[in-house]
């Protein structure tokens, strides 16, 4: 069953306009919460975007790759303290695979937007840009934003030959799988 579900699924970037579902957030939001996490220091917080306005000033928080998130119905902020794990990054970036795939799992599309180490405009980063416009405290850090949504695209799974069996080796690093 969890092969056939990452078989699927596929980076959505078009959304019909129709909301996700009350229950179908809280799942979202419990597959996140049970993410596993370095020494289950659990330092990962998330915020739930469904304001439209909101979500057209998200998809303006780097130079390219963000603005598709204006016409998704709803956008998971994942955030992490790194005084909580030295791995926050792994740990917050485990937290949005999940709730991946439970988007898929639940007949959503969904993709990720990379914010840490992004730039909003010259002078402004990402991270900074949704800080200040989602009021999350000094010390926390912005990983991704995650867009979700009832897919309005149809995107085939990749085939099975297109995968880079020559990055897998057996034994030690040179020696083929």
């Amino acid at each position: 069953m969890f092969i056939s579900l990452i078989q699927k699924r596929r980076s959505i970037r078009k959304f019909e306009t129709k909301e996700v579902e009350a229950e179908k957030i809280d799942r979202l939001i419990e597959a996140a919460l049970r993410a596993p996490s370095s020494m289950g220091s659990k330092p990962w917080e998330f915020i739930i975007v469904s304001d439209r306005e909101v979500l057209a000033k998200l998809s303006m928080a780097k130079q390219h790759g963000a603005s598709f998130l204006k016409n998704a119905p709803l956008a998971i902020v994942v955030c992490a303290d790194p005084d909580k794990s030295q791995v926050w990054i792994e740990d917050a970036s485990i937290a949005s695979i999940f709730i991946h795939l439970a988007a898929e799992s639940m007949g959503l599309g969904s993709c990720w937007i990379q914010i840490r180490k992004r730039m909003h405009d010259n002078t402004t980063t990402s991270e900074a840009y949704v800080s200040q416009l989602l009021n999350i405290p000094e010390g926390k850090r912005v990983e991704s934003i995650i867009a979700v949504g009832y897919p309005d695209e149809g995107k085939p799974p990749h085939k099975k030959e297109s995968l880079q069996y020559e990055k897998v080796h057996l034994g030690s690093f040179g020696k083929p799988y």
